[in-house]
């Protein structure tokens, strides 16, 4: 049957059906999601499920590892503090035996002491029983003497004192001749060792260290082109001649003397810078007063630039260092000066060098009698400006430049103005003598040399038994001929030793002086 229904009904029918089926699509969609999320939440719950049971079967076999591992650990440490324990068994046990053996060995030291106590107060009775019968023997002994000293008094008719006296006197006599015997054997063997060991430290030294020497002089001579530069020099009335001496201090001597001036002064600084300054003015030409004092401070310079330039060149020879910059140039200052004609400034650094070879071998403080033996105539280089002998300048000067005690001591020693007390002081006193003895030093006139010769003699003929003395080797040697019926062997090595410490008294010579005392008996006959 056929509806036929009216456009009314269709148009409310055509706008609730597509609700409903959107109801209807929501509801289904809603339902299948809800079945799906059901799906999902068991599919979940299965996979939580699993994994619950999983991590507990971990967690189960987590902890029967963790127990394996503590069991195992746990029996690590039991087995360790076991370990331990026997070993720290063992070592009381040691300690215990070492306590044990201790006590064994004090037990037995003890019973040694004990032994030893005894037997020592044993020994002690032992003693003092035997003292008992040594006083007794010693007064018995004493008793059987005094019987022997009144029999002996009354057959030699003698007091004890006077016979005690006469075998003092005896065995004076004889002790005194053993003593000399035994002193010249040792005077013998010391000086025969002493000289070959001096010989080749000397030898050594001397062939290490030579240097130049000069002759000394209080003059200098300036030669002249001609004659007539003379006149030039004297001036108008003498005035460049005055002005030149005033200027120096020092004195020109004009004489017949060919193309020739002297200066002549006891200052050899002086002395240089004249002859500097005068030679300037020869050069120059032009001589009168105001050119003069021009030149000879010019000269004043250069000489001053000379005398330091010596001082450094003796302190870089020497290896001497650290020198006080003035002291150096009253160390230059000795290159214009000289001593029995030889120059003061190579003789000191002679000395420097001389000293440090010696120090060197016998084992003394090297730099130290280096510095001395510089030093040492460091005076002289004053000794025309100040009073006093040039080794108590010398000593002032050292003290003024703040120079070492052993380096003053050296200086004031070398000549004994005071007695050397280090073996450094004695060292540069030796090179000090060899320095000035060795031959071709030095320079000493006749009448000197005559004297000193005269005065050795006459030292040795003021003893009693010389026959003869000879002084021979240029005044280094004395010898004496004695009587052999009056001087014995004994006397004759006495006397030798009385006269050297004479002639260290009474005379001043440079180096040593050797005493020569010749004892000679002959016996002659003639065959007929």
């Amino acid at each position: 049957m056929t509806l036929f229904l009216s456009a009314d009904v269709l148009l409310p029918l055509c706008i609730v059906l597509p609700i409903v089926a959107l109801v209807l699509g929501a509801l289904a969609g809603i339902l299948i999601f809800r079945q799906v999320q059901n799906n999902k939440l068991g599919v979940a719950k299965q996979t939580a499920n699993k994994m619950i049971e999983d991590a507990v079967n971990e967690v189960k076999e987590m902890r029967k590892a963790a127990d394996r591992e503590a069991k195992e650990e746990l029996e690590k440490d039991r087995s360790k503090m076991e370990r331990d324990i026997r070993e720290k068994q063992s070592a009381v046990s040691r300690s215990e035996q070492r306590i044990l053996q201790r006590e064994e060995t004090l037990d037995k030291k003890e019973q040694t002491i004990d032994r030893k106590a005894e037997e020592l107060e044993n020994q002690r009775n032992a003693l003092a029983q035997k003292h008992a019968e040594a006083d007794k023997l010693k007064a018995e002994l004493a008793n059987a003497n005094n019987k022997i000293l009144d029999e002996i008094q009354h057959i030699a008719q003698m007091t004890k004192d006077e016979a005690k006296n006469r075998l003092i006197d005896a065995i004076r006599d004889e002790a005194q001749h053993d003593a000399a015997k035994m002193v010249r054997d040792i005077d013998a063997e010391a000086k025969e060792e002493a000289d070959k060991k001096a010989q080749k430290i000397v030898a050594l030294a001397v062939q290490r260290c030579a240097v130049d020497h000069s002759a000394e002089i209080t003059v200098s001579t300036v030669a002249l082109p001609n004659d007539e530069m003379k006149g030039r020099i004297i001036g108008r009335e003498g005035r460049n001649i005055r002005a030149l001496e005033t200027a120096t201090g020092c004195d020109l001597i004009i004489d017949d003397t060919p193309e020739a001036v002297v200066l002549s002064c006891f200052d050899p600084v002086r002395r240089e810078i004249a002859r500097i300054a005068l030679e300037k003015l020869i050069s120059d030409g032009r001589i009168h007063p105001g050119r003069i004092e021009d030149l000879v401070e010019k000269a004043k310079r250069e000489v001053d630039v000379k005398i330091k330039e010596a001082g450094e060149n003796a302190m870089y020879e020497t290896g001497v260092f650290g020198l006080n910059p003035d002291l150096v140039r009253v160390l230059g200052r000795l290159r214009f000066r000289t001593s029995y004609g030889q120059n003061v400034l190579r003789h000191s650094i002679e000395v420097s060098n001389l000293a440090g070879i010696m120090a060197a071998e016998l084992g003394a403080d090297v730099m130290l009698c280096k510095r001395g033996g510089l030093l040492h105539d460091i005076g002289k280089a004053l000794d025309h400006e100040l009073d006093g002998t040039h080794v108590s300048i010398g000593v002032d000067v050292a003290k003024k430049y703040k120079e070492s005690k052993g380096v003053i001591h050296c200086i004031a020693a070398h000549h004994n103005d005071i007695e050397p007390e280090t073996i450094e002081a004695i060292i540069v006193q030796c090179a000090d003598a060899i320095s000035g003895a060795r031959p071709g030093a030095r320079r000493e006139s006749l009448d000197s040399y005559v004297k000193r010769l005269e005065k050795l003699e006459e030292i040795a003929n003021s003893y009693e038994g010389v026959e003869k003395s000879y002084a021979v080797q240029a005044g280094r040697e004395v010898r004496i001929i004695v009587k052999p019926d009056v001087i014995d062997d004994v006397k004759a090595m006495f006397m030798s030793k009385e006269i050297a410490k004479q002639i260290e008294q009474d005379m001043q010579y440079p180096g040593q002086i050797k005493v020569n005392v010749i004892r000679e008996t002959r016996a002659v006959e003639y065959a007929k």
